[in-house]
């Protein structure tokens, strides 16, 4: 599959606190968690992006506490997946288990600008930035984690094991 967007720059420990603050955890609704997506960074930010673009992050990516929310609140804010130096590791499998793609490659965060044209295949892990020419190499999602994407989540993926 491949997901082509804009892309949205964040540096280094964007923590799940900032991702969606813990004001707005009283709600499950994801629509109304991917409203306050990114506001203590921008308060503008989910007005600004479109369905499909994709975050741009430094080290770090999703510390802080293991809420769901964060993942949640990213994807139905439409950011089609997110590409960084390095996630928190229950960032990283909250966010398997909610389908959001994301992949870790150091050269591509370092070299991707704010507002840079990004076409990323998640079945090679290629990340390509139409903007500038160049293409990085991020290690592909194994075929059970892509699978677990293509069917929404952990929760589909497990109704459908089961059924086999």
């Amino acid at each position: 599959m491949n997901l082509k967007g804009k892309a949205w720059k964040f540096k280094d420990n964007v923590d799940t606190d900032v991702i969606i603050p813990a004001r707005y955890l009283n709600s499950s609704d994801p629509k109304e968690l991917a409203s306050h997506c990114m506001e203590d960074i921008d308060k503008d930010f989910t007005k600004k992006i479109a369905s499909g673009d994709i975050i741009v992050a430094g080290k770090n990516f999703g510390c802080g506490s293991s809420r769901e929310h964060a993942p949640i609140a990213i994807k139905n804010a439409g950011i089609s997946c997110v590409v960084a130096e390095s996630f928190a590791r229950i960032f990283y499998r909250n966010s398997i288990n909610m389908a959001l793609p994301i992949f870790e490659i150091q050269e591509a965060s370092q070299k991707i600008s704010e507002g840079n044209e990004l076409e990323v295949n998640t079945e090679t892990g290629e990340i390509k930035n139409l903007s500038k020419n160049e293409t990085y190499k991020a290690a592909p999602m194994p075929p059970f984690i892509q699978k677990i994407i293509k069917l929404g989540g952990l929760m589909e993926y497990v109704k459908q094991e089961a059924k086999n």
